[in-house]
């Protein structure tokens, strides 16, 4: 078969596989312009479509941000910052300026602490080795801070390109989709996303005759629980409305499991409360730990509930770290799924992740 590119993104075109780049449905190979389905739906429905390629994919690919100029916006998932963040992100764009923006803020509770958070993402991304410049706070699916986003992006990117980088799930097209709707209005179609000579892979937007607010494909990080559960367990674990605080009170020896996909032990300290910040829809069952290992073996995929059999055939052995808290207020994350806040100093505890998405502290949120 002749090689095909799509004449908006310069993919070569494929027919097989409708969640990687390049597709396009065979009816579409006689049209001209051949288009491939990410460049046809923002020219004839004013939508970008979230595409994911692998790590060394994106790499080749953002690696030519760096021999550009222009501003690198960050997307990232503010219930899983650690697995979002792309560590690499500084040796790839060069010395263009970042700005690291937390998404799905109307998720959280509303007496979160924004001030706080705007301040563990930064200093999440810097023990990362990634200087930004600002940080801000959005929602993609309700339109929470875009204004205020999008008025910095005019600012920071000095009339220079804007390139939007983040994992896959973190809502990158609900993001860019929302800056479209603000910049043409609901019903103003775009009808010229398309600059000759753009990078394979790119999506590039006019922003002015000069320069394009520019969409990249989304990496797949393996460090992130999205990549080990089921599409029925993601339902479960994700968040669609705002989170509702859990207040178990606990003495020493006793476990709290988040279905059966994460785990907290309370190995030392006075009786206390512990308030969990998780998905709603996500069950959590208390028990002593002294029978905790024997209940996770005999009924995790059942009382232990998600995983089910698909993500129990996929979802690495858990790996334990041991805490001892020494401030008031402590955050335990867990990546993908929420948090745990313990209030007293002096407290140890021990939490279990699957392998390769590591639990870790941070001052309380809340």
């Amino acid at each position: 078969m002749e090689k095909l590119y799509c004449q908006g993104c310069g993919i070569m075109i494929q027919t097989e596989n409708q969640t990687e780049l390049g597709y396009a449905p065979k009816s579409a190979l006689d049209r001209d312009p051949i288009l491939c389905q990410r460049c046809f739906r923002l020219k004839h429905y004013n939508q970008v479509q979230s595409v994911a390629i692998s790590d060394e994919e994106f790499l080749d690919l953002i690696s030519q941000i760096g021999e550009a100029s222009g501003l690198v916006v960050h997307l990232v998932d503010i219930f899983d910052v650690s697995g979002s963040l792309i560590k690499s992100l500084p040796r790839l764009v060069g010395h263009n300026p970042i700005i690291l923006v937390g998404n799905k803020l109307d998720l959280l509770p509303k007496s979160t602490n924004q001030r706080k958070l705007k301040q563990w993402l930064r200093s999440s991304a810097k023990s990362m080795g990634i200087d930004v410049k600002d940080v801000f706070l959005i929602s993609s699916a309700k339109g929470h801070g875009i204004d205020e986003l999008a008025e910095a992006i005019d600012d920071y990117r000095a009339q220079k390109d804007v390139y939007v980088v983040g994992t896959t799930n973190v809502g990158k097209s609900t993001f860019i989709n929302r800056l479209i709707k603000r910049s043409t209005g609901e019903n103003n179609v775009i009808t010229t996303s398309y600059f000759p000579g753009t990078t394979l892979g790119f999506i590039e937007i006019p922003l002015d005759e000069t320069t394009a607010l520019i969409d990249t494909p989304g990496i797949v990080n393996k460090q992130q629980m999205v990549h080990y559960v089921s599409d029925h367990d993601l339902k479960l674990i994700t968040p669609n409305k705002e989170i509702k605080p859990r207040v178990y009170q606990l003495n020493s020896e006793q476990t709290l499991f988040f279905g059966g996909l994460a785990r907290l032990d309370f190995v030392k300290g006075e009786k206390q409360s512990f308030v969990c910040y998780f998905a709603n829809a996500l069950p959590i069952h208390r028990t002593k730990t002294a029978n905790a290992d024997e209940l996770y073996r005999n009924h995790k995929g059942k009382l232990l509930s998600p995983p089910d059999q698909e993500t129990l055939s996929q979802l690495p052995a858990f790996t334990e770290a041991t805490f001892r808290l020494t401030e008031e207020k402590t955050d335990i994350v867990f990546p993908g799924l929420g948090w745990v806040t313990i209030n007293r100093p002096g407290t140890t505890v021990r939490a279990y992740n699957p392998k390769g998405v590591s639990a870790s502290l941070r001052k309380a949120l809340i």
